[in-house]
C-alpha cells in the first residue's frame, strides 16, 4: 500500500515546477553560435521575447546550466550574514543550491512566488537582487516576511537583497530532504549553455517545430535540442519508480504467502481437532464455541502478526521514505488500507477449514472412536 501510494505521488509529484502541463526545455548553446560575453544577455532577451510571439505559448524563461532535477542540481554557494566580515568556511550561514534565472522563468516553470516579487529586466549588474525558497528565508530569517527586504553576502563579498521567496522544490533528488535554493538573476551572471523554459497548451511536437524555427530565424547556426520537461525527468525518477514497483509486487507476494500461511495454520489445526469438535458438537456447543475452539490460534496469530507489521512499517518509515517518493505508513489512506486488507485476507485463508469445521458429523466420528 505505501508502494502505491508512493508511485501515485511519483507521477504527480510536487517538486517545486509544474511537469503536469506541457513545459519544454529548450537548450541553445550560445557558444557554438559564436556568442560570447557581452552579447549573450541580449541573445538572452530576444529569445525569450521571440517564444512568447509563438501561438498558444503562455509563458517563457530561462535558467542557466541546468534546471532543478535536470542532470543534477545547482551548484552550492557559499551564504554568509550581512554583518559576517570573517568568510571562512567556520561562518558559512547556509549552502544552497544556486540557480541563475531570467524574468518569467517562475512562471514558465510553475514556481509559485509566496512574497515579494518576481525577477524584471532591470535587475542586472547595478541591481543585485535574488529570490530565495521557503527553507532558505525561514533559515536565516526565521520566516517570509522576514526575509523580503534583508541582505546576505556570498563568498566573493557580493551584497545582495531578498526580493522574492518561491515554493520549496526537488533539487538533486525527489527523496531528498528540503534544501535551500537561491536564484540570481541571469543578467547578472549571463551563461553561454542554458534552457529556455516554454510553457504552452500546445501538442509537444507542434510547439517543438514551432520553437526551431522561431530560433533560427534569429540564428540559423544556433544548435537547438528540445524536449518537455518530464521527458527529461525520466532518468531521475527511474530508480524511485523501479524502488516503488518492486516493492508493490514484494508486497503482493507478501499477501498471497500470508493467505497461504494463514490457510495452512487453520486447516491443519481443524484436522487435528476434528475429534474434539464433534465432540464438542454432540455436547451442544454452538457454531461460534466452534470456530473458536477450530481457529481461535489462526486468528491469534494473524492479529499479533498485522500489529507487528504496522508498528515495524511505522518505524521504517525514514528507510522507505529514502526508497519510494514521500512514502511514509503514517498515511491515514495507508493505515485503513492495511486495517482492511487483513480484515479481508484472513476471513479469506480460514474460510475453507471454517466450513470444514462446521461440517463435522458428531455421528460419524463418534462411530470411528
Amino acid at each position: 500500500m505505501v508502494a502505491v501510494r508512493g508511485l501515485a505521488r511519483s507521477l504527480d509529484g510536487n517538486y517545486g515546477f509544474d511537469t503536469t502541463r506541457n513545459a519544454m526545455l529548450v537548450n541553445a548553446n550560445l557558444a557554438m553560435a559564436g556568442y560570447s560575453g557581452d552579447t549573450m544577455p541580449a541573445m538572452h532577451k530576444r529569445m525569450i521575447e521571440t517564444m512568447e510571439t509563438i501561438p498558444g505559448v503562455e509563458q517563457a524563461g530561462l535558467v542557466n546550466n541546468f534546471p532543478p532535477l535536470v542532470y543534477g542540481a545547482g551548484s552550492r554557494t557559499n551564504v554568509f550574514k550581512e554583518e559576517t566580515r570573517d568568510r571562512t568556511p567556520s561562518n558559512i550561514a547556509s549552502m544552497p543550491y544556486g540557480y541563475d534565472v531570467s524574468p518569467g522563468y517562475f512562471d514558465a516553470a510553475g514556481t509559485r512566488l509566496l512574497a515579494g516579487r518576481a525577477f524584471s529586466w532591470h535587475d542586472d549588474q547595478s541591481a543585485p537582487a535574488v529570490a530565495v525558497n521557503r527553507e532558505f528565508a525561514g533559515k536565516l530569517f526565521g520566516s517570509l516576511t522576514n526575509a523580503i527586504g534583508r541582505y546576505f553576502t556570498l563568498q566573493d563579498a557580493t551584497r545582495v537583497q531578498i526580493v522574492g521567496v518561491v515554493e520549496d522544490g526537488k533539487y538533486l533528488s525527489i527523496t531528498e530532504d528540503q534544501q535551500p535554493a537561491i536564484f540570481l538573476p541571469s543578467m547578472q551572471s549571463p551563461s553561454s549553455q542554458s534552457y529556455l523554459v516554454v510553457r504552452s497548451h500546445r501538442d509537444p511536437q507542434q510547439l517543438a517545430a514551432a520553437i526551431r524555427s522561431k530560433l533560427h530565424e534569429l540564428d540559423a547556426g544556433l544548435p537547438v535540442d528540445i524536449d518537455t520537461w518530464s521527458t527529461l525527468l525520466v532518468v531521475v525518477l527511474f530508480p524511485s519508480r523501479v524502488a516503488t514497483v518492486s516493492l508493490g509486487v514484494l508486497g503482493a507476494m507478501g499477501a498471497m504467502l500470508s493467505i497461504i500461511g494463514i490457510f495452512g495454520l487453520a486447516a491443519y489445526s481443524v484436522s487435528k481437532r476434528l475429534k474434539e469438535l464433534g465432540i464438542r458438537m454432540a455436547l451442544g456447543a454452538q457454531r461460534k464455541e466452534v470456530l473458536q475452539a477450530a481457529l481461535g490460534h489462526a486468528f491469534k496469530l494473524l492479529a499479533f502478526g498485522s500489529a507487528a507489521g504496522l508498528l515495524l512499517g511505522i518505524l521504517a518509515s525514514r528507510v522507505l521514505a529514502s526508497i519510494v517518493y514521500q512514502a511514509t505508513p503514517r498515511d491515514p489512506l495507508v493505515l485503513a488500507g492495511v486495517v482492511l486488507a487483513m480484515l479481508l485476507l484472513g476471513p479469506l485463508a480460514t474460510w475453507i477449514p471454517a466450513q470444514r469445521a462446521l461440517s463435522v458429523d458428531p455421528a460419524t466420528l463418534l462411530r470411528e472412536e
